[in-house]
């Protein structure tokens, strides 16, 4: 593989890496530019080059990750857009779904929600598809016309469109895009559902729809700015964008396919994780990714990320938005998560009494008041700073400031708590930690998994300081802290493959499909389905070279949610369909502890085309120049009060050496800490595995 940039933009911080032909890789942070984050990509693009003294006219590949599409959707700063659906069902997006969770089920002042499209830009047209596909009443056409005149006198800049079981027949819904299309000026976008996802569940198919008409204008005017200020730059590399499933997209398709996107970080931090524990012959992991603004935690059993096909945006109580009636749903493949605002810039601050961490986040500008660009309001980092973890003179692009630290605890959390700033910024290292585990807690022990088993993966820059005492809280004996960890999202990005996902709703019980006389046909109509979803996913990646993987959701007759279960190559034949069936009945009981084996349907017929990227790993890490071992002490806070502990620079540790705790591991980009209990080893390519004693 040639010369790879890949970016990862997150909330505080922009990584950048480089990854060379022979593998060895070269990374920046640089803070987020908040009004236009290709200005601070840019300069991390710049200072990777400069480094590596690589020409921008030798990169061949460009992997970038954004959270744009999440950002859009929560601040509401997306287009101007109509909706429209079918008579009877225009108050459909306003009464949506509801859960009132956590501090909400108290109050008594609660108000919903404004849907995500006002009522005065929703439209009904005459028209109806009965669920198998018949037109029970045309599309009025005369009505449709009238209705997009109206839209054109509201000036909006995007049209989404979700007609009734237009999943299975998409007729209507083309010939609506057409009349529309026609009505509004140029370069309008117009979004129907059965091109962004084909599924049954008007709702949610219908959210999804808007929220990719939403954010799509969006997406694309950012990828077409990326993509002329890397050419003004010299790199003319395709530019890939991370999707939410794990794989990339050409940035054509991420611009019209905007909603793909919306986990594009979250997700190639698992990726990394994933990665990173095939290299080491661990195969189930918990990523634990840990930024400026949030701390995300995914699961990886037996190599694999999970994956779902249904998420919430900007959901709560279930910590990532996977409690249904929080957020808006979203109907597309991405890595399972759980997300807990709680990052190295969340602020701490008094309320009533009380310490609160987070939600609310320092953000790139002003930043934590140790970075001394003009925050006033203490947050993690500045604990962890005040504490001793972290070097002052070691983070990033530039130093940090304890004093300012200290200032800011004083002033907003140790005088109103009337304890010293050691006390309170231990209290608010000490919630910062509770609150990430509750991120782990509901990937592992929430859905029945006991975490114990499982390595622990520390990736993003504020991750490797909490790793081991989080592990500590969940019995979890071993930590992986790789190479380039404060980055590690971000090299995720360098091993993604190109991929794609199509889905069309294919509704029949197993029980018709498998019986001899109607089989034949039954399995025929499926291969069918799975063959125009290959050609399809083919097109998009313009290749014809991708592995096609097939896959089927399957629910219990009656219920309303389906688990997705891979299918084996080769031809579908009834032992694949009883095959899938019992691994339905194996998930199903793993998930809810209850052994049935009711009659069961199939739901949906999937396609995921994967392109490797045909990526390899760093090479192994040559021992660093000079000996290694201690580099100087540090006081830093463990259990309850302060130790001169040894510290150690992560570049100084050579394959084989064994650093043991109580210390200190610092680079450019993060710091490491060991706790009392807890030894290291550092492996051939420069990872860390810290191991918890026993005795």
């Amino acid at each position: 593989m040639g010369i790879t940039l890949a970016s990862d933009v997150g909330g505080t911080f922009t990584d950048v890496v480089l990854t060379a032909t022979d593998g060895r890789v070269q990374v920046a942070k640089t803070l987020t530019t908040p009004d236009d984050p290709t200005t601070g990509l840019l300069r991390g693009v710049e200072q990777v080059l400069a480094a590596t003294g690589v020409r921008p006219q030798q990169v061949e590949r460009f992997v970038h990750a954004t959270t744009l599409a999440t950002n859009v959707i929560l601040e509401r700063t997306g287009v101007p857009v109509a909706f429209i659906t079918t008579e009877g069902f225009r108050s459909m997006l306003a009464l949506g779904r509801q859960a009132r969770v956590e501090e909400e089920r108290y109050d008594l002042a609660y108000e919903r929600p404004e849907p995500p499209v006002p009522l005065s830009h929703t439209f009904a047209v005459p028209e109806r598809i009965a669920a198998n596909g018949e037109v029970l009443r045309p599309l009025d056409e005369e009505t449709a016309a009238r209705i997009a005149s109206d839209i054109a006198e509201l000036e909006v800049e995007a049209v989404a469109i979700c007609l009734l079981h237009s999943y299975v027949n998409p007729v209507h819904e083309q010939r609506l895009a057409e009349i529309v299309q026609a009505a509004l000026p140029e370069g309008t976008t117009v979004v129907t559902s059965s091109s962004v996802w084909p599924e049954l569940g008007e709702y949610e198919r219908a959210t999804t729809t808007l929220m990719s008409a939403y954010v799509g204008p969006v997406m694309a005017s950012y990828l077409r700015r990326l993509g002329r200020r890397l050419r003004d730059l010299g790199i003319t590399a395709p530019v890939h964008v991370m999707e939410s499933a794990g794989g990339v997209l050409p940035a054509t398709l991420a611009a019209s396919r905007a909603v793909y996107t919306i986990e594009s970080g979250p997700a190639a931090g698992v990726i990394a994780a994933a990665r990173e524990g095939a290299r080491r012959g661990l195969a189930d992991l918990i990523s634990f990714d840990m930024g400026g603004t949030t701390a995300k935690a995914g699961l990886v059993r037996g190599g694999r990320p999970g994956i779902t096909h249904e998420f919430q945006v900007g959901g709560k109580g279930s910590y990532g938005g996977r409690r249904p009636g929080t957020g808006v749903p979203i109907k597309v493949p991405a890595i399972d998560l759980a997300e807990v605002g709680s990052g190295g810039g969340s602020i701490a601050w008094v309320e009533t009494g009380t310490l609160r961490v987070g939600p609310r986040s320092a953000g790139a500008d002003p930043g934590p008041a140790c970075y001394g660009r003009g925050g006033e309001y203490p947050t993690v980092t500045d604990a962890n700073l005040v504490l001793g973890y972290l070097a002052p003179d070691g983070f990033g692009e530039f130093t940090l400031s304890e004093d300012k630290a200290r200032a800011a605890i004083e002033e907003h959390v140790a005088r109103p708590l009337n304890v010293d700033v050691i006390e309170a910024a231990a209290a608010i290292h000490d919630i910062a930690n509770a609150q990430m585990g509750a991120a782990v807690h509901v990937v592992t022990v929430r859905r029945g998994i006991d975490p114990r088993g499982f390595t622990l993966v520390a990736l993003g820059g504020a991750a490797p300081t909490h790793v081991a005492r989080l592990a500590e809280r969940f019995g979890i004996s071993r930590v992986l802290v790789p190479p380039k960890a404060g980055v590690g999202s971000a090299v995720g990005l360098l091993h993604a493959d190109l991929a794609i996902e199509r889905a069309k709703t294919f509704l029949a019980p197993v029980n018709h499909l498998l019986s001899c006389s109607e089989s034949r046909d039954a399995l025929g109509e499926l291969t069918e389905v799975f063959e125009e979803l290959e050609r399809a996913a083919l097109a998009d990646l313009e290749t014809d070279k991708a592995e096609c993987i097939r896959a089927v959701g399957i629910r219990f007759i009656g219920q309303a949610h389906a688990f997705t279960i891979e299918l084996p190559t080769g031809p579908i034949t009834p032992g694949t369909l009883r095959h899938a069936t019992d691994e339905f009945y194996k998930r199903y009981h793993e998930s809810y502890g209850i052994e049935l084996r009711d009659p069961a349907e199939l739901t949906t017929a999937r396609v995921r085309a994967v392109l490797p990227a045909g990526s390899q790993g760093p090479p192994p890490s040559a021992p660093p120049p000079g000996s290694s071992g201690t580099t100087g002490t540090r006081r830093v806070w463990l259990d309850g009060a302060m130790h001169e502990i040894p510290t150690l620079a992560r570049d100084a540790c050579a394959p084989g050496d064994t650093p043991s705790g109580p210390c200190v591991i610092t680079e450019p980009q993060c710091s490491l800490l060991i706790p009392p209990g807890w030894h290291g080893t550092v492996d051939d390519h420069g990872a860390i595995v810290l191991e918890r004693s026993t005795a």
